[in-house]
This record gives structure tokens, C-alpha cells and sequence, in this order.
């Protein structure tokens, strides 16, 4: 029979790995930045066109190549991080396995710039499908640029399954964030289309995180510091009054790598448990060092997941470090039993020692439930079709908890249960009797649909008639924040807000709509940003329809 199992060709084996490595371009951005990073740059331009799919430019001062380096850094696997297999077990880079550089110039064009000090010229390099078309000696600054030209280019199909403008950008700045915020030793320079987003000098964390997210961030933070034998922590949480409905502002670094852990953001939301809302995430920017030996990193392809040697103890630790740092801010109790027993129990990672616990007798067979002559306070009647339509009211909504603020409603006496009244449930349904029995409805869809139907009406036909705001409210926010809203000005102008952008994390509220309060305008602002950001466009509908929908589910009353 003949042989079927052949070599793939070069090329054809780079745009596989490009498809693990090179999502989208903030991938892209990512990697080259990373790159800049792992070669001991001070300062760090990034300059993008068209959200990144036209051109992905990163300049940077770092150690830069030598010639022959340069020249095999695009060869799948070459990698000046690692060595040998141990190498693996120790990694403080943030690349290390060789193929990004590759997988990049498998799908796009590109052009390479360096020069070590060491040397009085540098090289350029370009790669068009894969193939070197050019390579020479030039004059040229000390440092690494790198440009990356018509992404996905010779791969119509993956270019096509790129989003809007608007969206990959948004990619691009997250991953901005994660990497600027890691490193506020390092001056960044972002630009787009020639527009200048950010231009963070070097600086501390705290001053990072405030020049990124708005001035009105600082008093928002709550710093958090603990160090023990297996785990370092420092950082910042937001105050729990600051809680959003996105999972924006949440970041984990480990060994000042960005790291995704459901696991240790449940330890994080454990912390703040009774400070916010079931419904609402806590915002934070921690950073954990651990011994690199302890983690192994090389279990997914853009190195975001970790794996830990003990996760349970670091779980107690970054919770009981939390807990304790809201309370020394008077923002939780700061008695802590658990951070007690967590910080003062000493404890070795690599020597556990068994604790042996204490020998209580127990009588097995006392029971001082075990009574039958409980006498009553008195006899409990139980209306048996009240019964059956609060059981049908459970079964249709969820358990009630029976320490409801709402009195229990007896619809079997006309008396108490008037026809033209409206009750609440639970802060969360409106309960009102009509001929066949009751309605029952949810008060935040309910009042979404009728600010629906307003907004679209504003939109369409008549348009709103905002209220002035006798003084006019500066509203302090992120710079990608800020772009947002005014991407969304001239809907959110017909629908009754007015503003105008007065710095590049500040905008000038002039007008709103006239059935808001003028006082919770801010609060207003942050649910529609948070809706924006976790819509998902819907071709089906018009651009109308989507800024109604948008509008009414950030300013429908809410339940709870």
C-alpha cells in the first residue's frame, strides 16, 4: 500500500502554530511587547492603524540583536530564554518557547529593525509569506522595532472573522493594560491611527493604575500587602462601594505575569462576601510571587494559565489578606480569625507537617432535640390554598426565602388583597390580582420594555428634551472609557445626554435626560458603560434599536 504520512512544508507548519499563537491582532501586540520587555527596555512605543489590521508597529530601546540573531529569529523553536529542559521549571521571561516570531511572519509582513550597542550598524529584515525579501546592514537606532503589516493577508478566511474596528481595539488596550500595569517601571507610548491613547511615564503602581483608569481611581484604592514562606502579595483592591457589573479593572500577576484563575478570583470574591452584591464583581490589581519552581506556566499556548503546587494555601492567604486589608481600612471588620490562624501558623511548603487534633468524648447518644413534650405557644393554622399557590409561586420563580421583607399575602381574603393594589416580591416582582388569579412580573424587564419603547420613540420620531443641569458634571473615567462614550455621542445626544470631552479621561455632562436624577448621573454613566461593554451587536437589529436597548437596561430600576 502506498505511504500517506508525509513532512508538512515549512510554511504550511507555521500558519498552523500561528493559529494557536496569532488569534486576532492583540495577539500580536502581546507578543511583541512581551518581546520588548524580555530585552530590558526602558521605554515602549506601540503604534497601531486601524485596530491593529493594517499595521502593529512596536518600537522599544531594549539590548537589541546581533546580526546573525536577527536573522534566525523568525526559524521556529530559536529562543534565547531557555536552554534545556530544566530551564522550563525556572522561567522569570515572559517568552520562552520560539514561536511567535515565526507564526507572525507566517501570516503578515513584516519588517525588523536592530541594533545592539555593541555594534555601529544595524539590520534590517523583511518577510513577506514566510520568506526573507530583504536583508541588509542600515543605520539605525539602539533597540528593536518591529512592524507587522496586513495581518492575515495570504488567510482571507480568519481576516474576514475579524470584528469591528471598535472591538478589536478594545483586545488591544486589555492587553495593553496587563502589560503596562505589570510594568510601571517602563515608560509606554500608545498609539492609534496617529491618535496618542496613552503616554504613561515611568512610575509606581499606584500612580500606573490612576493614570490609566482616571485620577478619581486613587481614592478608590485599598492596598493589599502580605508576605509568607511560599507566597509575597502586593497590590491594590477597589473599595467595595466601587464594585461594577463587568469584570473590567480584575487583574492577577504572577511573577509579574498576567494570569486568568477562576479559582483565586473566587478567593478574591470570598473576601469581599456581604460588602457587594451577588450580582456585582470587585475590582482589583494583584500581584503574587511565588518560587518558579512551584508553577508550571506551559500549559496553554499564550502562557495565561498556571498551574500551582499548593493552590488551597495560596486561595487562604490572598482571601485572609484581603479580608484583612478591608478591615484595616474600616472598610470590613478587621478581627479575622482565619488570617490569624493563616499568618502566625508557621508554615514550610516543602516540610508539611501533620497536626494532630484533640481528643474530644462525645456521648453519641444524647440528642437534646430528642423531645416529644415540646409544648406550644399557641395553635398554627395554615391556609391550605394559600398553600398550594405560594408552593406554585416557587415553582415558578425559585425558592422564597422565608426571612422576605415582603408580608406574606393571603389572596384568599378580598380584604387584604385589594384589586388595584401592586405589590412587591422580594424587591424583585410586582404581584397584582386580575380575574383568573394573579400576575406576577419582573419589574427589571418590565421597565426595561417601557424605557424601550421611549428611547426608541427619542430616537426615531421626536427626539428628547434634555434637562440642564445647573452646574454641569465632570465625569472622571478611563481614557478607553472616555472613547467609548463619545464613539456613542451623537445616540446618546438624541436619547438626552450631553456632553462634551474636556481631557483625554474626563467629559463635561451638560444635559440628561429629564425623568434621571441629576445626582446618580455618574452611576448612570457606569451601568451604560458596563452594558456596552458586555453587548454583543446583533446584525438583525438597527443602530436605533440597539442604543434603546442599550439605554433602558442601564437606567431600568434594578432588582434587589
Amino acid at each position: 500500500m502506498k505511504d500517506i504520512i508525509h513532512l508538512l512544508p515549512h510554511n504550511v507548519a507555521n500558519q498552523i502554530a500561528a493559529g494557536e499563537v496569532v488569534q486576532r491582532p492583540a495577539s500580536v501586540v502581546k507578543e511583541l511587547l512581551e518581546n520588548s520587555i524580555d530585552a530590558n527596555a526602558t521605554e515602549i512605543t506601540l503604534i497601531i492603524k486601524n485596530s491593529g489590521k493594517i499595521l502593529i508597529q512596536v518600537i522599544d530601546n531594549g539590548t537589541g540583536m546581533s546580526s546573525s540573531d536577527a536573522s534566525i529569529c523568525f526559524e521556529r523553536h530559536t529562543t534565547s530564554k531557555i536552554k534545556s529542559a530544566k530551564d522550563l521549571f525556572n522561567i522569570r521571561s515572559k517568552g520562552f518557547r520560539g514561536e511567535a516570531l515565526a507564526s507572525i511572519a507566517a501570516v503578515s509582513h513584516v519588517e525588523l529593525i536592530t541594533r545592539q550597542s555593541s555594534n555601529d550598524l544595524g539590520k534590517i529584515i523583511r518577510i513577506q509569506g514566510n520568506k526573507i525579501v530583504e536583508n541588509k546592514y542600515i543605520v539605525s537606532k539602539i533597540g528593536t522595532s518591529i512592524m507587522v503589516k496586513n495581518l492575515f493577508y495570504n488567510i482571507p478566511a480568519r481576516r474576514n472573522f475579524l470584528k469591528s474596528d471598535n472591538v478589536e481595539l478594545k483586545h488591544i488596550i486589555n492587553e495593553f493594560h496587563r502589560i503596562s500595569i505589570a510594568h510601571p517601571e517602563i515608560k509606554f507610548i500608545f498609539k492609534n491611527n496617529d491618535l496618542e491613547f496613552f503616554n504613561l511615564s515611568k512610575s509606581n503602581l499606584r500612580k500606573r493604575i490612576v493614570n490609566i483608569f482616571g485620577s478619581r481611581s486613587n481614592e478608590k484604592l485599598v492596598p493589599v500587602n502580605e508576605e509568607t514562606d511560599i507566597l509575597k502579595i502586593n497590590g491594590f483592591v477597589f473599595k467595595p462601594e466601587y464594585s461594577k457589573k463587568s469584570r473590567g479593572e480584575q487583574f492577577f500577576f504572577v511573577n509579574n505575569r498576567f494570569i486568568r484563575s477562576p479559582y483565586l478570583n473566587h478567593s478574591v470574591n470570598s473576601a469581599f462576601e456581604g460588602l457587594i452584591d451577588l450580582k456585582y464583581n470587585p475590582s482589583y490589581f494583584l500581584f503574587l510571587e511565588v518560587d518558579p519552581k512551584s508553577i508550571d506556566i506551559n500549559i496553554h499556548p499564550t502562557k495565561t494559565e498556571i498551574q500551582f503546587d499548593d493552590e488551597h494555601s495560596i486561595y487562604a492567604i490572598l482571601r485572609s489578606s484581603i479580608k484583612h486589608s478591608l478591615g484595616q481600612f474600616n472598610i470590613a471588620p478587621i478581627l479575622d480569625f482565619n488570617h490569624d490562624k493563616t499568618m502566625e501558623v508557621p508554615y514550610s511548603y516543602r516540610n508539611k507537617q501533620e497536626i494532630q487534633g484533640v481528643d474530644i468524648d462525645i456521648n453519641k447518644n444524647y440528642n437534646p432535640f430528642d423531645n416529644n413534650d415540646i409544648k406550644s405557644s399557641g395553635n398554627i393554622y395554615i391556609d391550605s390554598e394559600l398553600d398550594e399557590k405560594r408552593k406554585s409561586i416557587s415553582d415558578n420563580l425559585g425558592s422564597i426565602e422565608e426571612d422576605s421583607r415582603v408580608n406574606t399575602l393571603n389572596f384568599s381574603n378580598d380584604d387584604n388583597f385589594e384589586s388595584n393594589s401592586v405589590y412587591q416580591l422580594n424587591n424583585k416582582y410586582l404581584v397584582n390580582r386580575i380575574k383568573s388569579g394573579i400576575i406576577i412580573i419582573n419589574q427589571n424587564r418590565a421597565h426595561q420594555r417601557v424605557l424601550y419603547e421611549k428611547f426608541l420613540k427619542f430616537i426615531t420620531i421626536d427626539g428628547s428634551k434634555p434637562q440642564k443641569l445647573l452646574h454641569p458634571l465632570e465625569v472622571n473615567l478611563a481614557i478607553q472609557e472616555v472613547e467609548i462614550l463619545i464613539n456613542y455621542k451623537k445616540q446618546l445626544k438624541i436619547s438626552g445626554f450631553i456632553f462634551k470631552k474636556v481631557s483625554s479621561s474626563d467629559l463635561l455632562f451638560e444635559a440628561i435626560p429629564t425623568f434621571l436624577d441629576s445626582t446618580r448621573v455618574e452611576l448612570y454613566i457606569q451601568d451604560l458603560l458596563d452594558n456596552i461593554k458586555d453587548d454583543i451587536p446583533d446584525k438583525n437589529f438597527s443602530q436605533s434599536d440597539l442604543t434603546a436597548k442599550l439605554m433602558s437596561k442601564s437606567l431600568a430600576i434594578k432588582n434587589g
